[in-house]
This record gives C-alpha cells, sequence and structure tokens, in this order.
C-alpha cells in the first residue's frame, strides 16, 4: 500500500498545466471525429462569402476559435446582449461564454497581462488563438493587449489560467500549429475589434499611457476593425479625426457608425438575430459590398457594427478551421 500510495501521489499531486493539457481533449476529439465528407465540404468554403446556409450546415461541424467579449467600464452595461445575438446568429455558445463562470461578457480591468497570458493558456490547449472585441473601456482594453503582446510594456508575459486565475510559472508555451516552446511576447491574434473606445476615458481613468498607442496598431494582429461614432462625447470623438492605423503589416479597417448610434446602447444587439429580415440582412452583409435595402419600419439600431463584426467573426472561424484541418493532413501524410 505505501508504495503504492508513493506511486499515485505525483499523479495526485498534477500541476496545473497537466490539469489543463487534459482540457484540451475535447476539442482534439471535435477535430479527429470531424467527419471525412463534411471536411471536404469545410475546405471547399470561401470564407470570404459564408452564408447562413454555410454556417448552419458545414462551419458548426468544425471547431470555432474562443470569442472573448470585454465590456466598458460602466458595470451596468455588458457585453451579454452582444454574446447572445453572435450565438443567435450561429456561434457556438460555448465558446463565448467565459469557462470559469459561465458568463458572455469579461470585465475590462484586469489588465492586458493577464489577458496575453490567457490568450497563450487558450490557444496552447484549443488550437485557436481567440478573437478579442472590446466595447468602450473593453476596447482600450484590446488595444493594450496587442501592444503588451508586441512587447510594449514588458520585455515577458507569465501564462495565467483562466480557469483559476493563477499565474503560472513560466513565460512560454507550446505552439499547437509547430509543436515547439514559443514566448507569449510575440504571439498574434487573428481577429480583433475595438468598439467607441475613446482618448478621453484614457485621461479620466490615468491611462496615460495608452494615449500615444490606442490608435496604432501593431503586428501583433492579423485583421483589427475599430468603430467609432460620428458624434460620441464619451469618447471624446467628434467626427472620426483620429482613424485606427497599423504600425506595420496589420490589416485595418475604420468603420464610423451613424450620429443616432448610443456609446451606451451600443451592444444591445440581440433583436437584429431574432427578426428574420434584419438576421438575414446581417447574414448577407459584406465589407464594402452594397447591402440590400431594408423595410422602412425594421428595427436596425445597432445593425451595421453588429453584421461587420459577424461577417469577420465568421470568416476568421472558417479561415481557422481550413488551418486546423489541412495542419491535420499535413500530420498523417508520410
Amino acid at each position: 500500500m505505501l508504495a503504492f500510495c508513493a506511486a499515485v501521489a505525483p499523479a495526485a499531486a498534477a500541476t496545473d498545466d497537466n490539469a489543463a493539457n487534459a482540457a484540451a481533449t475535447p476539442l482534439v476529439l471535435q477535430q479527429a471525429s470531424i467527419d471525412p465528407a463534411i471536411a471536404v465540404r469545410i475546405l471547399a468554403l470561401d470564407c470570404e462569402r459564408l452564408s447562413a446556409a454555410d454556417v448552419r450546415e458545414v462551419l458548426s461541424q468544425a471547431p470555432a476559435p474562443r470569442v472573448i467579449l470585454l465590456q466598458g467600464s460602466l458595470g451596468l452595461v455588458t457585453m451579454q446582449p452582444f454574446g447572445e445575438f453572435l450565438v443567435a446568429m450561429g456561434y457556438p455558445e460555448e465558446r463565448i461564454r467565459n469557462p470559469r463562470d459561465g458568463s458572455m461578457s469579461y470585465g475590462s480591468f484586469g489588465g492586458s497581462e493577464a489577458l496575453a497570458g490567457t490568450l497563450a493558456w487558450h490557444y496552447e490547449r484549443e488550437g485557436m488563438v481567440p478573437a478579442l472585441i472590446g466595447h468602450s473601456h473593453g476596447g482600450m482594453l484590446v488595444v493594450r493587449t496587442l501592444h503588451e503582446l508586441a512587447g510594449a510594456f514588458a520585455e515577458t508575459i507569465p501564462v495565467r489560467n483562466p480557469l483559476t486565475d493563477e499565474v503560472l510559472p513560466r513565460t512560454t508555451f507550446v505552439d499547437p500549429a509547430t509543436g515547439k516552446e514559443r514566448p507569449v511576447v510575440g504571439m498574434k491574434v487573428a481577429y480583433a475589434s475595438a468598439i467607441a473606445a475613446g482618448k478621453l476615458a484614457r485621461l479620466l481613468l490615468l491611462e496615460w499611457t495608452m494615449l500615444p498607442k490606442l490608435r496604432r496598431i501593431p503586428d501583433t494582429v492579423v485583421d483589427f476593425t475599430g468603430f467609432s461614432i460620428a458624434f460620441d462625447p464619451i469618447a471624446f470623438d467628434f467626427g472620426g479625426s483620429d482613424p485606427y492605423a497599423a504600425t506595420g503589416t496589420a490589416r485595418v479597417r475604420n468603420v464610423t457608425l451613424p450620429a443616432s448610434y448610443s456609446h451606451i446602447g451600443i451592444p444591445k444587439t440581440r433583436h437584429l438575430a431574432a427578426n428574420p429580415v434584419t438576421q438575414a440582412w446581417s447574414d448577407a452583409y459584406a465589407p464594402g459590398a452594397d447591402p440590400p435595402a431594408l423595410p422602412a419600419d425594421a428595427d436596425t439600431d445597432n445593425l451595421l457594427h453588429a453584421a461587420d463584426i459577424w461577417f469577420s467573426l465568421k470568416q476568421n472561424w472558417c479561415v481557422e478551421a481550413q488551418r486546423s484541418l489541412r495542419a491535420r493532413r499535413r500530420e498523417a501524410s508520410p
């Protein structure tokens, strides 16, 4: 019995990393269990032109990147309604809910170092870097985290377990794409977005280090979309005179929303998926294309940024699913 206890004691005292590795199993099994015919259909998708049927019948069979929705500084205004919109449009609910408490809205005062370390933890175990979407102060945290990953504030970033909020004793992770160890600094997010993130709040909240960085998007993101309201006194935005710009290779888009949009009410979008007319409009939307006309009596509040983000999220989902499948095929080949 003593020998048996001595043998199992190390396993009983498993580290956070070992326990977390087990959490990757469902995703790995999901990837392995994709029907070959479905895999062929996923690889044949045009990620720039995804219909509602593509999402419902094909893409829903593939793993999806986690989406982290960051709310603003006012606790009563959360990103819960926006998360419900995304789920109603077809995004997997489990990939939006916080794995720690089940909520759809993350607070924005946890710090960029903590969020960057959490991204590394998720990527190591899930094979996909989470997408970041932030409203107001949450949008600032999105941009700050991109700068954090670029090494703007520290040379190293510790990995953080989001299930326990524990800082792990390491600043590297195993990249599932290569199997090699790499630092958290330099990791790249595929898609990120900031909604109504203004400079005035940076002054009021004493976040002065972000004033020169808030509109500068580093290379630690592939696609970034910044949304501003044409006249938004809360964000100190008066006509989009200070657009987001890439400092290097990031693809950056600026979208100016009508002045009728409310800074406080902008996350309220679940009604758009409940109405078949605005739901179909959102499914058909593509940046730069002429959208179909809507009935005059349709409730279109907050439609533009909701449809734009939905387009980007399902595109990112498609790209990441195809990348994952191609990687598995390379591993399986002689």
